[in-house]
Parts: C-alpha cells; sequence; structure tokens
C-alpha cells in the first residue's frame, strides 16, 4: 500500500511542473525544467523560461507565484531582480524559476550551463 503523502523530492517536482505550466500558459517561451539537484546542493529543479518584453517577464513571474500559491499553498522565499525586470529568479527553495528578458538569456545561455543535467517532462 502507497502513503498519500508526497516525498519531498515528489513536491519538489510538482511545484517545478506547476510553475512551468504557469509560465506557459502566460506565453513564456522554450520553458524547460532541469532536475539540477544532482550537481546542485541548493536547489532540486529549475525552471527557466522567457519572455519577449519586461512587461511579459513581470507577468509570468506574477502568475507563476499564483498558481503555485493556490495549487500547493506555498509562496516564494524570497525573488530577486524583480525591479530590473529582466532576469527575475523566484526562489522556492526546492525549486528556483529564473524568468529571462528573451535577449538576457541568449546573452547567459544559463541551459548550456546544465546541459547534461535531466530534462523533466512538464506539459503531462
Amino acid at each position: 500500500m502507497t502513503s498519500p503523502v508526497q516525498t519531498a523530492a515528489e513536491a519538489a517536482r510538482e511545484l517545478a511542473c506547476v510553475a512551468a505550466r504557469a509560465a506557459d500558459e502566460k506565453k513564456a517561451d522554450h520553458t524547460l525544467v532541469l532536475a539540477v539537484g544532482e550537481v546542485l546542493a541548493i536547489t532540486d529543479y529549475f525552471v527557466i523560461a522567457s519572455a519577449s518584453n519586461r512587461r511579459l517577464v513581470k507577468s509570468v513571474v506574477d502568475a507563476v507565484e499564483e498558481a503555485v500559491r493556490e495549487a500547493l499553498g506555498r509562496s516564494p522565499l524570497r525573488i530577486e531582480g524583480a525591479s530590473e525586470q529582466q532576469w527575475v529568479l523566484v526562489d522556492f527553495g526546492d525549486v528556483v524559476v529564473h524568468v529571462f528578458a528573451e535577449e538576457i538569456r541568449m546573452y547567459y545561455e544559463i541551459e548550456r550551463l546544465y546541459r547534461d543535467v535531466p530534462k523533466i517532462d512538464w506539459a503531462v
């Protein structure tokens, strides 16, 4: 018999998928979820998304916050970069959501740094 209680790893993965779907629904581009827990001790998942302009960066960040709060009852531990709206980090502890303005994402190529980690199918 399986326990209805979610493990911490399952909860982190669910949060990452909820965040990715919320970003996608707000028309973020190139949304992906990376399982970085094996190479980073500070978090389990990165959600990476980009937006075509600063206003959309803010809308995506707001949508992620709202979706995670509604679905899972969690709020970010901190948000960084919100005033600049070029690269916003939404830190939930076990999941860090990166929302980039498109040109900033292309410049930093953060997913290239983590190309060897598993990508998670978040659309299901």
